[in-house]
């Protein structure tokens, strides 16, 4: 038994090496064709100015928040305690994410691309209505950073639902993928509901207007859409 323990930590060990230096040439490879640094680039710098839109925007729906109104699902529920669920389940989804994208780096441009775009759109329709959050609401102890990067006035629409729906769109032809983001999608929208984080219109919009922007993304971004999809033949 020992032995083969020993065996089987060899195997490991000797793979991981195999797996750095097989992602090593995937870079390599990648970054070697003409005009893949300017693209990816691009795409981080059009998701950095998207992250500070966002930013503002929050800060300006928080600001501005009036007041609370009812709603069909809030109203016939009771309130619990889910911030936890929120915020580490939403660490952990991000680590996933990006192993998941780092690990091919020609899924990188379109997906900083689609998620800038989401961010973008989503903080333009934030700034139109400002509703305060449901009474009553679930209220976090993480402290004030944590409260001002997830707890905002920022309602509409739930991005904890629309980001991991927008992976499953992305990875539609990966099956487990597309299963891990749809769960997850799914999870996020039970969790902000059941903590009267949003309501229940922002979490049914979400599947929509994440959708459209996915296509406007395909039809925004054709070369980094095509990048994307090359390794669609490795994918499990």
């Amino acid at each position: 038994m020992l032995k083969s323990g020993a065996n089987l930590a060899n195997k490991a060990s000797s793979l991981l090496p195999a797996a750095g230096k097989r992602l090593a040439r995937r870079y390599r490879e990648f970054f070697s064709q003409p005009g893949s640094v300017v693209l990816v680039a691009s795409a981080f710098f059009a998701l950095f100015v998207a992250w500070w839109v966002n930013y503002f925007a929050i800060a300006l729906a928080t600001e501005r928040a009036s007041n609370s109104v009812t709603d069909i699902v809030l109203s016939n529920i009771p309130l619990f305690e889910v911030d936890g669920f929120f915020v580490y389940g939403t660490f952990i989804f991000t680590i996933v994410t990006c192993g998941i994208i780092l690990a091919r780096p020609r899924r990188i441009a379109f997906a900083f691309l689609a998620v800038a775009l989401f961010w973008i759109i989503r903080s333009l329709l934030t700034t139109l209505t400002h509703l305060a959050p449901y009474e009553p609401h679930d209220v976090s102890d993480f402290g004030p950073a944590i409260n001002k990067m997830f707890f905002g006035g920022d309602r509409f629409f739930s991005a904890h639902t629309g980001m991991p729906f927008l992976g499953a769109l992305a990875f539609w032809k990966s099956i487990p993928i597309r299963i891990f983001y749809l769960l997850g999608s799914a999870y996020f929208g039970v969790v902000v509901l059941l903590g009267h984080l949003h309501y229940s219109i922002d979490v049914a919009a979400a599947f929509f207007i994440t959708y459209a922007i996915y296509h406007i993304a395909v039809w925004a971004f054709p070369r980094a859409y095509a990048l994307f999809h090359e390794d669609d033949r490795t994918l499990p």
